[in-house]
């Protein structure tokens, strides 16, 4: 297996054309993983951890965050918790302290295992991924056309993800994850949502509970109407159960070692139901407050 590690950008682009067979690597946590249990032996690893730019974060010009694909969970909680507070929360559950110091948001996608903690709360945010190759240069890939399948995704053979790019929040963002323990493991299956008041609209995201992460998109066109955006009126009981049940049917999940079908559709409904309560608990809160 050969290791290649460029400290530039434009290496680590060449080196993906010449070895389109290379993992990248941003931050192992996977893929180091699969290797020591030798689920996969590819011909080349192309490490990524030594490109700088990739471990930064700026304010674009149209407003939203460009989040560098080296960029840490540690960091994302230190200093994007404000801006992107679902992304935030996702990332505080992800392994133990030294995997959050490790493993990055870049290195989720690429993974893009139908379980990965960052999938819904990207997903709700509309996010948009920066990819690029050295031929053709940089295309933005919306999140909900990334994942093509069981850890497959829409990069080309000579693409690298450069970053992420993510508006910052306009109204409650919230990501729930079950787990068959309370820390440091692989989700059953997890629920984002985020609020867009601005816009009138809702945003979800559904993990490990389909082939691929995705939106629960006859749910968020149901709350959205539903919902009192103006006054902030409270939640009928009614409108909560019905958004659970269409993120639930939203879902497509299977029988495994984890959880089986039944329970995973049937914690998809409890999460969307609870973190709707929440988000909209803040929203009306907010209301009041510019009251």
């Amino acid at each position: 297996m050969d290791f290649l590690r460029p400290t530039t950008w434009a290496e680590a682009l060449a080196a993906r054309a010449d070895r389109p067979d290379a993992v990248p690597l941003q931050g192992g946590t996977d893929v180091m993983v699969e290797i020591n249990f030798d689920v996969r032996r590819p011909g080349a690893l192309l490490d990524l951890t030594s490109i700088p730019e990739l471990a930064t974060w700026e304010r674009a010009a149209d407003g939203r965050l460009r989040v560098g694909a080296g960029l840490p969970y540690a960091r994302v909680v230190a200093e994007l918790g404000d801006a992107l507070p679902g992304l935030a929360q996702a990332s505080r559950t992800v392994g133990s302290p030294q995997i959050r110091n490790r493993g990055t948001v870049g290195g989720n996608l690429g993974a893009a295992s139908p379980a990965g903690d960052a999938h819904p709360p990207l997903l709700a945010g509309d996010a948009v991924v920066e990819a690029e190759s050295a031929a053709r240069g940089t295309r933005l890939i919306p999140a909900a056309e990334f994942y093509l399948g069981v850890k497959r995704n829409a990069l080309a053979p000579d693409e690298l993800i450069r970053a992420f790019r993510m508006a910052p929040a306009t109204g409650p963002q919230y990501f729930s994850k079950v787990g068959t323990r309370n820390a440091m493991v692989i989700a059953v299956c997890s629920f984002a949502l985020a609020l867009h008041p601005a816009e009138r609209r809702v945003g979800t995201g559904v993990g490990s509970a389909a082939p691929t992460p995705r939106r629960a998109r006859a749910a968020e066109e149901f709350l959205a109407a539903e919902l009192d955006w103006t006054g902030g009126a409270a939640l009928d009981a009614r409108v909560r159960s019905r958004f659970g049940e269409l993120a639930a049917e939203a879902a497509s999940p299977i029988d495994d070692v984890r959880g089986t079908a039944a329970y995973r559709r049937h914690a998809v409904a409890v999460m969307a139901r609870r973190t709707l309560g929440w988000a909209w608990n803040d929203y009306r809160k907010q209301v009041e407050a510019c009251a």
